[in-house]
């Protein structure tokens, strides 16, 4: 019930900012440029609160949260007062009915560089680019990478945390470059690596695993600290307090390396030997197992506590000057713009899968979980969604403002607008690849909620 709340009021928040932010960049535009605007509403249904204002403004909450709309005066929706013909949107110039339809995006990509730089100006908090033991045969592995490798920097770009070496290696393999890397040695000493990106998938959920390449952990004692009912741990007669020796034989230096060894080995046997207390007993597990993301995964069923300052010297912070902040929010948006887009790309040609479309199921609980990590975590996360926003409106299909600026521009070159029988075909067409969308979104969600 917590985190539904957290998730509930971090959507309503998110949904509610960048809705309202890019519906008012047609507002304040339409305004600016002499069209009388007739409603703002956030949402879509019934009106749940109005209000008119001296303006003849109705402002308006609707009962479908999932976007909003400005309703201006048009001479295609119903007649229109001679006297008030001058300001209906149908009468502006081509030029400002480009400008009005592209505000909303442009006000999404403005809000974006303002919660960048105030992102930045904060501080990102993360972890170091420390790398962990690469498994045998990955790609890392082969570059000699080796566990405690510290990325410096990636082709020129420097690399603060893990979060900017995803992105840099996600730009880079869409580009399908190799990876150029400097690596600092856990004796101080720098080198040059390169990692080929041949064979390797570009879809995220495989590329990092495909390349071996993931952060170090420290090592955590395998002393459990808490077994989940009903799973292998608590059947086989495990309790809080004892400590793992060795599996099938083969010693346990850590949790992580028990885990990982689970993980792989879904509804196995295995003989596990123990000390609790001054006794070295030994148990016989049956593992079970568990769907993660479409790949099955073994269980145990129980799990351990960290030391609180065992992460302290893995942690670092990326912070700029209230100035040097402001070209960075500029080329932090651009750069998460550019990478939409060619995520979108491959998804079309089949290269990243669709499973990457998420809907306001997956956002809310996204949302919930950056709002519970702190203020610039949720601040992180509306810039790229408010990005996103902005990049999707733009696309050329009819219904979004990118269809819109598509017939303007076809207008322009021709000097007429399309026929309405045209255009109500390109509604129809948008209307219907956004009801596949929004399908899709919403069986990835459910799909991720089921899992």
């Amino acid at each position: 019930m917590f985190d539904f709340a957290w998730s509930l009021g971090g959507f309503v928040i998110t949904i509610g900012v960048l809705v309202a932010f890019h519906e008012f960049g047609h507002y304040w535009v339409a305004r600016r440029c002499g069209v009388k605007v007739l409603r703002f509403s956030i949402g879509f249904g019934k009106p749940l609160w109005t209000h008119r204002t001296r303006d003849g403004v109705e402002w308006a909450l609707s009962a479908v949260p999932l976007g909003g709309y400005v309703k201006m005066l048009d001479e295609r929706e119903g007649e229109v007062a001679p006297a008030e013909l001058p300001y209906a949107f149908t009468r502006a110039s081509l030029p400002r009915r480009m400008l009005i339809v592209a505000a909303g995006p442009l006000f999404n990509f403005a809000l974006a560089i303002v919660l960048y730089w105030c992102v930045f100006v904060v501080g990102v908090q993360g972890l170091k680019p420390l790398i962990g033991t690469p498994p045998a045969g990955s790609v890392a592995a082969h570059s000699d990478l080796v566990a405690g490798d510290q990325v410096m920097a990636v082709g020129n770009e420097a690399i603060p945390t893990w979060t900017e070496l995803r992105t840099e290696i996600i730009e880079h393999a869409l580009d399908k470059d190799a990876l150029r890397l400097t690596v600092k040695s856990a004796d101080g000493a720098l080198r040059l690596v390169s990692l080929p990106l041949s064979g390797v998938r570009i879809d995220p959920e495989y590329l990092f695993d495909d390349l071996g390449l993931q952060p170090y952990q420290p090592v955590i004692p395998a002393r459990i600290d808490s077994i989940l009912p009903g799973d292998p741990a608590q059947i086989a007669g495990f309790e809080p307090g004892d400590v793992l020796l060795s599996y099938n034989g083969t010693p346990i230096d850590s949790w992580q390396q028990w885990a990982l060894w689970v993980r792989a080995h879904a509804d196995e046997v295995v003989k596990l030997r123990l000390r609790r207390g001054d006794q070295e007993l030994e148990r016989t597990v049956i593992l079970t197992h568990a769907d993660e993301n479409g790949k099955t995964v073994g269980r145990f069923g129980a799990s351990v506590a960290s030391p609180g300052d065992l992460w302290q010297d893995l942690r670092a912070v990326s912070r700029f000057g209230p100035l040097a902040a402001i070209p960075r929010a500029v080329s932090e948006t651009w750069r998460m713009s550019s990478l939409t887009l060619r995520m979108l790309a491959r998804m079309v040609t089949g290269e990243v899968s669709v499973k990457n479309v998420s809907g306001p199921l997956q956002i809310a609980q996204v949302a919930g979980y950056s709002a519970q990590m702190g203020v610039v975590a949720f601040l992180s996360f509306m810039a790229v969604v408010s990005v996103s926003l902005g990049v999707l409106n733009l696309l050329p299909v009819p219904v979004l403002d990118g269809g819109h600026l598509f017939y303007y521009g076809v207008e322009a070159l021709k000097g007429s607008p399309l026929s309405e029988r045209a255009q109500e075909a390109g509604q129809r067409v948008g209307l219907t690849m956004l009801a596949l969308l929004m399908g899709l979104a919403f069986y990835n969600d459910i799909v991720r909620l089921l899992n």
